[in-house]
């Protein structure tokens, strides 16, 4: 949400409430954003507003002496926000919602593990638990408050919701998207069997290669073409919650060895052509970060010239696989068995640290689709729209296997139609 810095707060305000609520993660009715200015004063939702018409005149403004602008009265939660800020001065925005998995949690007073992915586990930073109090009391706002002071960045609240902090609101935003895409996914993994979590030594931090810097170049027509395709399909990656804000990473390859690639750390809703970055295996253009996973990339482009696109993504319902240790299978409908082949799952790797490993593995005829445990997954493609297409088509596989274990066990294609579809469609 990096383009929303220069937005006036009640714009900004209202961009990220019609996220929140385009995506199913509040109703109507629930939740409210905050934003505290520089001048002590707090902007902040309107109380008994529909959520998925807001408008930047329906914001509020409360001075710091209390003295209120707008059309409505503030949230009525407006005591939480303001007691948090006073708490912790670090922060300056808040985000509360009650989206559905993260109330799962709430209700039975469970607080969501995060230790099943090294992204999650350090966005979401400390997780801690508030007591039950009636909303918009000055109960409520001083046990929220309390956590927030003890050091959490996201405080789930008892038969209620979550409340999260951030530095800005691009930053609370971002952890509260992820702290529920990680608790959707805890759910459908633990649905499947046998959780898996990480050990510590592979959640104290986020390795990120080093890279050297590229030399200068001009911008070919191919290039702005493909840096205008790999937005495209980052954007419709998002919107089909095939990734979230803050995690998955395409590229396209420009030639021999360079290729651009979306960056780190950027919204990828808002990702436009400029901010995409041009790298190989060791170098990214000068000025910019490019994805963690730009090693990665490049060592796949290297070893396969028939490879025009990757991808890395965490999709909810194939990361759940991932997560667990069940088995994933592609032996279901033809399309998933021809656009996927086996897609195996691997043990752990870090998709820095191992990257050499990782793309010894890939292929287009033998693996185009690697699942890496609690990591998500790898895919390759001769163009941006295979590699998409892989993306889509293992989610949906993913979906409809989770979804048909309360039917029964899984029948899956006999090995006799497998070999009539590597036949028929030239995969021998």
């Amino acid at each position: 949400m990096d383009s929303q810095n220069w937005l006036h707060p009640r714009d900004e305000m209202v961009a990220t409430m019609d996220r929140i609520y385009r995506y199913h993660m509040t109703t109507t009715s629930g939740g409210n954003l905050s934003i505290l200015d520089p001048d002590g004063s707090i902007w902040i939702t309107p109380s008994r507003v529909d959520k998925g018409s807001l408008r930047a005149a329906d914001i509020v403004r409360v001075a710091a002496d209390g003295t209120r602008e707008g059309l409505h009265p503030p949230s009525s939660e407006f005591p939480f926000h303001r007691e948090i800020y006073r708490r912790r001065p670090d922060l300056k925005a808040i985000v509360h919602a009650h989206p559905g998995a993260l109330v799962a949690f709430s209700i039975v007073r469970r607080l969501p593990e995060t230790r099943v992915q090294t992204h999650g586990h350090q966005l979401c930073g400390r997780i801690a638990y508030a007591a039950y109090a009636c909303p918009g009391s000055e109960e409520l706002g001083a046990k929220i408050a309390e956590a927030f002071a003890g050091g959490a960045d996201c405080v789930m609240l008892e038969n209620h919701g979550v409340v999260i902090g951030g530095r800005d609101l691009a930053e609370a935003f971002q952890r509260f998207e992820t702290l529920e895409f990680v608790a959707q996914t805890v759910i459908r993994a633990s649905a499947l069997g046998g959780l898996r979590t990480l050990p510590e030594n592979n959640l104290a931090g986020l390795a990120v290669p080093e890279m050297g810097e590229l030399a200068p170049a001009p911008v070919t027509h191919r290039e702005r073409e493909l840096r205008g395709e790999v937005c495209a399909f980052a954007h419709r990656a998002y919107r089909q919650r095939l990734m979230i804000s803050t995690a998955g990473a395409i590229s396209a390859r420009l030639d021999a060895d360079g290729f651009v690639i979306t960056p780190r750390r950027r919204d990828r809703l808002n990702l436009q052509p400029g901010s995409l970055v041009r790298a190989t295996a060791t170098a990214a253009e000068a000025g910019k970060r490019a994805s963690r996973v730009s090693r990665l990339h490049g060592l796949i482009y290297a070893a396969n010239p028939d490879v025009g696109a990757v991808i890395n993504a965490q999709p909810m319902c194939a990361s759940a696989f991932c997560m667990s240790a069940a088995d994933f299978s592609s032996r279901t409908i033809p399309e998933s068995y021809l656009v996927l082949g086996d897609a195996p799952k691997v043990p752990f790797a870090c998709v820095a640290r191992d990257a050499e490993a990782l793309a010894a593995r890939m292929s287009i005829r033998r693996c185009p689709v690697l699942l890496i445990e609690n990591e998500g997954a790898l895919i390759v493609g001769r163009t941006l729209l295979e590699a998409f297409d892989r993306l889509e088509v293992l989610e949906a596989t993913a979906e409809a296997l989770q979804l048909s274990r309360p039917l029964g066990p899984l029948v899956p294609m006999p090995d006799s139609a497998l070999a009539e579809l590597r036949r028929a469609f030239g995969m021998e």
